[in-house]
């Protein structure tokens, strides 16, 4: 017979989840899909990335297992972030895009915005950075 500390949690990586509707679902190690609610995530916790792991108690929800008491155990480590510029790289670019921006703010002032051209080429430069920022 088993101590209650000898009882092990299930354990399984997220497959989905969906921060604005507040739910997704685990791949549970045992194969079994296991619907995860935002109330089951950890205090101060409001989204889990796919293939985070994590254990979790289970419970027979309305529609099948549900999880419980989610702990992560470890996160993944993006792509993105593996391939980030290095901090003094970041700042400068960061400088660059904040003198490209003010250049657009004094056209703007003077009612003058950016040829269609230029501001997609912006916005693209916008994104990128947000990404890098973001990885």
């Amino acid at each position: 017979m088993q101590s209650s500390s000898e009882v092990s949690m299930p354990t399984g990586k997220v497959r989905f989840y969906d921060e604005e509707k507040g739910f997704g679902f685990i791949s549970s190690d045992d194969g079994q899909d296991v619907f995860l609610h935002a109330t089951a995530l950890p205090q101060g916790t409001t989204s889990v990335k796919p293939g985070t792991r994590l254990e979790f108690g289970v419970a027979d929800g309305k529609r099948g297992l549900q999880a419980l008491s989610v702990r992560v155990l470890d996160a993944p480590v993006s792509l993105a972030k593996r391939a980030r510029k290095p901090a003094d790289d970041m700042a400068i670019i960061l400088e660059d895009l904040v003198k490209l921006l003010d250049g657009i703010g004094g056209d703007l002032r003077r009612g003058r915005y950016p040829s269609s051209s230029h501001s997609r080429k912006i916005a693209a430069v916008l994104r990128k950075v947000a990404d890098d920022l973001d990885a």
